[in-house]
């Protein structure tokens, strides 16, 4: 039999360990080199998406300011196209015997004052719901309700009156009323259109039509100035208000001439200076 040369058989060994090493030595280069690869793909993925997300980040921004300046664009919209209604309602009232713009605002800030002695009328000044009306309107009584335009029912708290300015100033509930304003009474003139708005012998809201007679007129009994009006003032129209063609209060109707259609109503400043000495007086604070 023939002896294998041992040299021979070492070399091929030799030979064999060094393609297992060599293999084996690119492979692992190879793995290295793809997750080096991965790493450097992945960081890129990442990297792109931080950007992505960042870019989407200042997109909502710009959104959110863009919504924010349409809200504020509508809110003044809404407010100018509210003025702008008001202007061509007294336009209207100006120029004609068209009240209806005036009186769809004023009467829902009016409200007739049931008690358990008197009915009459009051309006309310201030949104969370302050109503000013003559005081004789609450004589004898032990509990007032306000009835708005809505012909809904709330009871009201006695701030405090004058009874030297046939005035007191009520408080019902709530925190978003409609209100009237109060005009300048000093810039009433003679002959200006007018109107009374009340709720006469316990009906419904109505309103008569007038001019103003004559302006600082001084009453027997009555402390103040009052303006003199033909708009017709009946029972139940004391403590109303008495509007201009702006839909602000020239005055309080207070009382009438039986028998004439002359009617008085204590003048705006008055009844303004009247109120915010009540409310000082028992809410530490003016309101008007």
């Amino acid at each position: 039999m023939r002896r294998q040369n041992p040299k021979l058989i070492y070399g091929l060994f030799l030979v064999l360990f060094v393609i297992q090493i060599g293999t084996t030595t690119y492979f692992i280069f190879e793995n290295h080199s793809m997750q080096n690869a991965l790493s450097d793909t992945n960081f890129l993925v990442n990297s792109n998406f931080e950007s992505v997300n960042a870019n989407i980040g200042l997109i909502n921004a710009e959104i959110e300011k863009l919504d924010v300046s349409l809200s504020e664009t509508q809110e003044n919209l809404s407010e100018a196209t509210s003025n702008f209604e008001t202007q061509v309602a007294s336009l209207k009232a100006k120029t004609s015997s068209d009240f209806s713009g005036i009186i769809e605002n004023a009467v829902e800030a009016v409200v007739s004052i049931r008690t358990n002695a008197a009915q009459g009328s009051g309006f309310i000044i201030t949104n969370d719901g302050y109503v000013v009306t003559n005081a004789h309107v609450l004589e004898d009584a032990k509990y007032a309700t306000a009835i708005t335009a809505e012909q809904k029912e709330y009871s009201m708290s006695l701030i405090g009156y004058s009874s030297t300015l046939d005035l007191a100033l009520l408080k019902i509930g709530g925190n978003d009323w409609n209100y009237l304003k109060f005009a300048d009474s000093d810039d009433v003139n003679v002959g200006e259109k007018v109107i009374a708005i009340g709720n006469p012998y316990g009906l419904s809201f109505s309103v008569t039509e007038g001019i103003i007679s004559a302006v600082s007129r001084t009453i027997g009994g009555y402390g103040g100035k009052y303006l003199q009006t033909d708009a017709a003032i009946k029972s139940g129209n004391s403590g109303g208000p008495l509007i201009d063609t702006d839909g602000k209060v020239v005055g309080v109707n207070n009382l009438k001439i039986e028998g004439d259609n002359v009617g008085f109503a204590l003048e705006s400043n008055y009844v303004a200076n009247e109120v915010n000495v009540i409310a000082t007086e028992n809410l530490g604070y003016e309101l008007l």
